[in-house]
Order: structure tokens, then C-alpha cells, then sequence
């Protein structure tokens, strides 16, 4: 009989993974980590319920949270990474010859070795960069108390429910704000919202105050199942989100860097929103 593991992310609705062989699996008081192999995805790392990351489709999701701000700022050298622990964000902000410095913020270091022992893949050595400075600590605490500034803060973080729901809070956003040098961009996970659509009209609301920009832009990630992944995007230069398709372009090839889903057409399309999530928007 094949054991199976199902995803309880939607009340009512979900998906199902048959489970080849468990690598890991934790349960404490406060979560259930597992980590196991599918046929279709490869290994696949799942947290209370809700998967993070699969071996198979990782690249999309941490290609677009990574080349879309970077090429679109065009001159970043100081980049905040907070949480990302399975360093694939880390990996592809690597990749940027241009990047100087690249701070990463992860709450526990035992997920950054677990990726490792894992998901090797994911960060590919991008944690051995000479580049690359790793802090332990808590996020929110970080933006807050650091004086480092930033040219572009990627926040890789799990969905806001549980430890993950402060870096979804107005109070991180001003944080954030506060690290970016002039011209700076933010960028987030937001989930997928024809599923979860209250979360982006939050996001929205909670980003406004401090972004005379803010926006959202999309991601088609088969694992985050219900639609197109929302990926959320807080700047003070609005030129940023309309870059015309020959600037794209020539910032991508001269980064030499070869993508599997982003390029610059899909850059350049990835902000155009469906009309659900642009009547939602409005309510914000």
C-alpha cells in the first residue's frame, strides 16, 4: 500500500503526494517538519500541513522572487535576504557577479543544515560565497536593529500563520523600508490569491504607508496549488515595475546568468494582474 501525504493548507480543498521514502521527520510542541521523496517532484519538504519546497519546481519560485527586483533595480550590490533557509534565494542572489554583499537572516540554523543534508540543490554551495554573511536571529528583530542598509530585501517566509505571520505585519514593512537605501525595493511571498485573497488585500493595506509604490506580480508555481503565486512588491520609484522590454533585456544578458523560468518577457508580463485580483485590490 503507498503512503501518501496531504496537504491541509484549504479547508475543504487540498492536494496529495505519494511518499516514495520519509528522509526527516520532527514533531515538537509547536510544529510537524517532514521531508520525503515523490515520484513527480523529487524530495519535498512539508510543514505543519503546508508544503515549502519541492527539488522539482523550487527554481521558479526562487528565480522570480530574486532576478525580477534585482534586474529591475539594475545596480543592486547590498541585498537582505530573511528567512529562505533552504537557500535557494541565497543561490540565486549568488549568481549576480555584481552583488557584493548579501546578508541572510535565518531564525534556526538547524533548517539551514537540514537544506543542506536534504536539499543540496537548493543552495548549491551559495552559502560557502565569500559574499555571504548568515545571521541567526529573528527577523523582526533584525530589521530593527540593525544600521546595514540595503539595496533590495527579498523576504522568503513560510505563509502568516504561526511564527511566520509577524513578517507580514506593518510593523516589519517599516522595518524594511527603513533598511533600503534610496531607490531600494521590497519584495515577498504572498500567497496564491485566488486562494487566499484576504492576504494580499492585507499585504496591500499594510504596505501603503510606507511604499509610494506597491504592487503585486505573479508566478506560476505547481506545487502552490489554486492559481498564479502572488509575489509582493513595495518600491518608491513606480519606473521600476514598467521597465521597458529592451532594458530587460540587456541587463539580463549582461548578467550571463541562464534561468530556467525567468526571462525578461515573462518579467515584463509578470506584472500585468488578473481582474479578480485587481477588483480585490481596489477594495484596499
Amino acid at each position: 500500500m503507498t503512503t501518501t501525504y496531504s496537504e491541509t493548507l484549504h479547508q475543504g480543498y487540498g492536494q496529495r503526494f505519494d511518499v516514495e521514502e520519509v528522509l526527516f521527520e520532527q514533531q515538537t510542541d509547536s510544529w510537524h517538519l517532514v521531508i520525503f521523496r515523490n515520484p513527480i517532484y523529487g524530495t519535498v519538504m512539508a510543514l505543519d500541513g503546508i508544503i515549502q519546497t519541492t527539488e522539482r519546481d523550487e527554481f521558479v519560485y526562487h528565480e522570480m522572487l530574486t532576478h525580477v527586483p534585482l534586474l529591475a533595480h539594475g545596480n543592486a550590490k547590498r541585498v537582505l535576504i530573511i528567512g529562505g533557509g533552504d537557500g535557494g534565494i541565497l543561490r540565486e542572489v549568488c549568481r549576480h557577479e555584481s552583488v557584493e554583499h548579501v546578508t541572510q537572516v535565518e531564525i534556526d540554523q538547524s533548517v539551514i543544515e537540514m537544506c543542506k543534508t536534504y536539499l543540496p540543490n537548493h543552495s548549491a554551495g551559495a552559502f560557502d560565497d565569500p559574499r555571504t554573511n548568515i545571521v541567526i536571529a529573528d527577523g523582526m528583530e533584525y530589521v530593527h536593529q540593525t544600521d546595514d542598509k540595503f539595496d533590495v530585501i527579498i523576504s522568503d517566509c513560510t505563509d502568516p500563520v504561526g511564527p511566520g505571520e509577524v513578517l507580514f505585519s506593518s510593523r516589519f514593512y517599516e522595518g524594511c523600508k527603513n533598511l533600503l537605501t534610496e531607490g531600494g525595493v521590497f519584495v515577498a511571498q504572498n500567497g496564491v490569491p485566488f486562494l487566499q485573497q484576504d492576504e494580499v488585500i492585507t499585504t496591500r493595506r499594510r504596505l501603503s504607508p510606507y511604499f509610494a509604490d506597491q504592487s503585486f506580480y505573479t508566478a506560476a508555481v505547481p506545487t502552490y496549488i489554486g492559481g498564479v503565486m502572488a509575489l509582493a512588491w513595495g518600491s518608491d520609484n513606480p519606473a521600476l515595475r514598467q521597465l521597458d522590454l529592451a532594458t530587460l533585456t540587456a541587463r539580463y544578458q549582461a548578467s550571463g546568468i541562464k534561468t530556467r523560468y525567468y526571462n525578461p518577457q515573462v518579467h515584463q508580463g509578470c506584472f500585468a494582474l488578473p481582474q479578480y485580483l485587481l477588483d480585490a485590490l481596489e477594495t484596499a
